[in-house]
């Protein structure tokens, strides 16, 4: 017995006028909600249809393109950034470039070191594996991965005691496609194994109106030119988000407007799921006024604010966070967060308030 078991879009094409005045439909044929479902319906396949992070795309497609013409694997890819900013999607479009099968999992989900040896055992050569959350992998695995990674071979052990066996096996040459949102988390052996790591951006409006203007022709939403850029102001550079408001809108309007996305609809809409005009949500919005009255404007610990929210400290710091830093609404301080003036003048509160 061994010392490990194995339990195991195309670009918008034609654009076709409907009745309404100024309003225009998108269709296309290749994707739907019927055969693919939502979610991955709207996720890019290529790279020429995948939208924003344009230094990133240039740098895979030459990296892509070399290694097709050695005949040889892509280097192991990182990709790090805030959470909903592509990087699942950019892994599956490498796989696609690359014409090979991709496998998926999570740092989580690979609880023991058989867990991820049967993986590897399983893969095809040229195959991308891609592991989710990698920063959440256990310790003791990562040691099962470097060989993989270097190597291509597993180091396993026949038998216990004193007949135990060192064997080393070797496995199909692969890529290894890791994301994280913690980069500062992971161990710096596992860090230096990846040949290229790149890092992910927010987006801008224009990057965020071009997605919804996709999502909304695979979608067959009726929209218009001031509804697209209204959802885009207020998905906070984040195309996860921009889709999801896209879909409650697309709701709202169902009910509320006759199916019609204009500016006024995607604002009244935005207002009734409490979505405001900077793009913050209930929850960011509990963040701020808890920084700004409940703890009278003074620096707050992670964890004091996330007891006092009922949030995890987790999620605060690695999906609110980023985004009200970003938007200069909160700092870190050495004593801890603290709402800037920005935050007081958004909430409408006088900023001199405490002094």
């Amino acid at each position: 017995m061994t010392a490990w078991e194995a339990d195991e879009f195309k670009p918008v094409g034609s654009v076709q006028r409907a009745n309404a005045p100024g309003m225009t439909r998108h269709m296309t044929p290749e994707l739907t909600e019927d055969d693919l479902g939502i979610d991955r319906s709207l996720r890019p396949r290529k790279l020429d249809d995948f939208i924003g992070q344009t230094r990133v795309k240039e740098n895979l497609s030459v990296l892509i393109e070399a290694a097709k013409q050695r005949g040889d694997t892509l280097d192991h890819l990182l990709f790090s950034g805030p959470p909903g900013l592509g990087k699942t999607t950019l892994s599956s479009v490498v796989a696609n470039e690359l014409g090979v099968s991709i496998k998926s999992t999570s740092g989580p989900a690979i609880e023991r070191a058989g867990d991820l040896a049967a993986i590897l055992t399983n893969l095809e050569k040229g195959d991308v594996l891609f592991i989710d959350e990698i920063h959440r992998l256990n310790r003791a695995i990562e040691e099962v991965l470097y060989p993989a990674m270097e190597d291509f071979v597993l180091d396993i052990v026949i038998g216990k005691g004193p007949a135990a066996q060192s064997l080393r096996l070797e496995i199909p040459h692969f890529t290894l496609i890791a994301a994280t949102t913690r980069t500062g988390l992971l161990t710096g052996p596992l860090r230096d194994r990846f040949g290229i790591s790149f890092r992910l951006d927010y987006y801008n409006e224009q990057e965020l109106y071009d997605i919804i203007i996709r999502s909304a022709s695979i979608l067959e939403v009726l929209i218009d030119e001031g509804g697209a850029q209204e959802i885009a102001r207020r998905s906070r550079g984040t195309p996860r988000l921009a889709n999801r408001l896209l879909r409650r809108v697309r709701d709202f309007a169902a009910v509320r407007a006759n199916h019609e996305i204009t500016e006024r609809i995607a604002q009244e809409a935005l207002e009734f799921f409490e979505v405001d005009e900077l793009g913050l949500d209930t929850m960011d919005n509990k963040i701020l006024t808890a920084l700004i009255i409940t703890f009278s404007g003074r620096p707050v610990g992670l964890n004091t604010l996330a007891n006092a929210l009922g949030e995890d400290a987790e999620t605060l710091e690695d999906v609110y966070e980023p985004y009200l830093l970003q938007q200069g609404l909160i700092q870190r301080t050495p004593k801890g967060r603290i709402a800037t003036q920005r935050a007081f003048q958004h909430r409408g509160i006088p900023y001199d308030l405490f002094s």
